[in-house]
């Protein structure tokens, strides 16, 4: 077993790959410039689309693309919330009048957690 080890190699440390022979695929040099004005460079593959915004390395702060065309301005929806929802259903006065029905079954004690139901007319000296 140790004489098919492999001598005086580090598992994992170095490739033994050769790079002769190898062709690059053609590349480009992409500039981005930062909100503050440095500029950074990253190297792309010639038929790599460019995006218009990255991330610069160093700093993490998202640069645009020099000379690099305005993104389109997409139509955003506004947020909907749970009240707006509601509204496209019921009306104001429909959301009362339920409301107003829902409380009285819940004093009635129909509805609702049975700790919060009201036990008769029995006084606090009286569960004693």
């Amino acid at each position: 077993m140790a004489e098919r080890a492999l001598r005086g190699a580090r598992l994992g440390g170095q490739s033994f790959e050769d790079e002769r022979g190898v062709e690059m695929a053609p590349r480009q040099e992409v500039a981005y410039v930062l909100p503050d004005g440095r500029t950074f460079t990253v190297t792309m593959a010639q038929e790599a689309d460019v995006p218009l915004q990255w991330e610069d390395p160093k700093s993490g702060i998202v640069g645009r693309l020099v000379d690099g065309a305005e993104p389109e301005a997409k139509d955003e929806k506004p947020v909907r919330t749970h009240w707006d929802m509601l509204l496209e259903r019921r009306s104001v006065d429909e959301l009362e009048e339920i409301l107003t029905e829902r409380i009285e079954l819940l004093r009635a004690g129909e509805i609702g957690p049975p700790h919060l139901h009201r036990r008769g007319k029995k006084t606090a000296a009286s569960r004693r």
